[in-house]
């Protein structure tokens, strides 16, 4: 029932009452008229109080459900008692409703990406007699003989904050391989653990944490960057080295001030490809065997990094930021032996690295070199021993991000290794020059092509074979993500 007739029922009700009293004394009828005008003004406000509130109309139809037998004079005269009654009404169909609090799995995002590689070596020795380098890469086992089409890498990651102090990652690798199968055939596109970690945030600001986990270990600026972000097809080899594969298991203390928190912060959303979700500052504690393996020594590899940005405009380059940082890395390494299983001895594994960039826009270079030593294969000796590791790279770039057909970026890198691959078999030593240039194409936000040229001269990981393995290598990669 509406307010309106509401307020009929009422009125009628209230002069049908109030009809034989008019009767029986005339003589009153000025004060009853008074009465009966009072009433019908009380009445009016109960009706804007109860329009106001917007009450439900079974609440609205309450006043209209009183009958002769109820005394309606005392609802009609007792401004006092009719009061109250209408306030609950109003403060209950107003209360606000009260939003769930999301449960941790609801605040969990998945996403990932995928790269496939198109890899043809148009000259140099696809194969070579026993004994002799083939033109191979430790960066990408697609570079061979057959190359076609492989899948680099196919990321699913899942993340986000379970509470106000803790978050988890976790990605994993759809398009690992496994060795040593039957007549030592690869077996491709195993699921690999490659991230499972939490940060425990020990402030509110969010500026100090604590990474548990296996995670990536913050030596050199390139290895942290995800290769979803990097311009290049692969890393290099004298900033992978000390790390093959980025990651270890251990804890991580990342501290970001927030000012510097504030320029990556306005970097990623120039579009700029930033290294990722880490620190300033760090200083870690990790296992040291590597990625996926076994701890195979007492000791711990222990990691200290410092990267800081600075704005350029003082300098006339308004609008461009440079970053600078170094990395140590003390560690005792234990590779694999081609006589079976891993190494008895412990080899220093210790690294310097110092990185160095100016972020395009549109012009832009970055560069690294690291110095240390790393367990090598030793010719003469037929056995390993800790030698000199040391090389870097050096590469231009120029960032177009409005053009008709997406953003561009062209560039060009010259690399430089000598020293051993410990990851491999015997740490074999390597022998790498590479120049090469290329573009990334991103024609859609989740869809990035990159064409790449490359002289090289590489000798190959393994200390079985010899020489250097000269040629050119084109290349091409559709990257999808999601």
């Amino acid at each position: 029932m509406s307010a309106s007739k509401a307020f009929k029922a009422a009125l009628a009700a209230t002069v049908f009452l109030s009809a034989p009293q008019i009767a029986a004394a005339a003589e009153d009828q000025d004060a009853k008229i008074a009465d009966l005008q009072r009433q019908v003004d009380e009445l009016k406000a109960i009706v804007k109080a109860m329009q106001a509130a917007q009450a439900a109309p079974q609440i609205a139809a309450a006043p209209a459900t009183t009958t002769p037998l109820a005394p309606a004079a005392p609802v009609a005269t007792n401004p006092a008692a009719t009061a109250p009654t209408a306030t609950p009404v109003a403060l209950a169909s107003a209360a606000p409703v009260e939003k769930k609090k999301k449960a941790w799995h609801e605040k969990l995002m998945i996403r990932g990406y995928t790269q496939m590689r198109l890899n043809e070596i148009v000259s140099g020795p696809k194969n070579a007699p026993a004994g002799v380098s083939r033109l191979r890469s430790v960066q990408d086992s697609g570079i061979s003989e057959n190359g076609n089409f492989t899948l680099r890498r196919a990321r699913l990651v899942v993340q986000g904050d379970i509470s106000d102090r803790v978050s988890l990652y976790m990605q994993g690798d759809m398009a690992a391989a496994v060795s040593n199968q039957s007549a030592n055939e690869s077996r491709q596109h195993f699921f690999q653990m490659r991230d499972a970690y939490a940060d425990v945030f020990l402030d509110k600001a969010k500026t100090l944490k604590v990474r548990l986990g296996q995670s990536k270990v913050p030596y050199g600026w390139e290895n942290l960057q995800s290769s979803s972000n990097r311009v290049p097809l692969d890393r290099t080899d004298a900033i992978n080295a000390p790390v093959p594969g980025e990651r270890d298991l251990g804890a991580v203390l990342y501290y970001t001030p927030p000012k510097i928190q504030k320029i990556w912060d306005e970097l990623t959303q120039d579009g700029q490809k930033l290294f990722g979700n880490y620190g300033a500052f760090a200083i870690a504690a990790y296992n040291g065997q590597g990625i996926n393996k076994v701890e195979r020594n007492g000791g711990l590899m222990t990691v200290a990094m410092a990267t800081v940005p600075f704005r350029l405009d003082g300098i006339g380059l308004d609008g461009q930021v440079a970053e600078f940082g170094v990395t140590a890395m003390r560690n005792q390494f234990r590779p694999e032996v081609r006589t079976g299983g891993v190494s008895t001895i412990s080899y220093d594994d210790n690294h310097v690295n110092f990185h160095g960039m100016i972020y395009p826009k549109p012009f832009g270079i970055q560069a690294e070199w690291t110095f240390g030593t790393a367990p090598q294969w030793d010719r003469t000796l037929g056995a390993i021993r800790s030698q000199r590791a040391s090389g870097g790279y050096v590469m231009a770039m120029y960032r177009m991000p409005e053009t008709p057909i997406g953003q561009l970026i062209p560039f060009a890198r010259w690399q430089k290794y000598r020293g051993g691959w410990k990851s491999a078999i015997n740490a074999p030593r390597l022998e790498t020059d590479e120049y090469e240039v290329g573009v990334e194409w991103l024609p859609l936000k989740e869809l990035e092509v990159t064409l790449n040229y490359a002289n090289v001269s590489r000798t190959e990981a393994d200390e079985r074979r010899t020489g250097q393995a000269k040629g050119d290598v084109i290349r091409a990669q559709v990257q999808w993500n999601y």
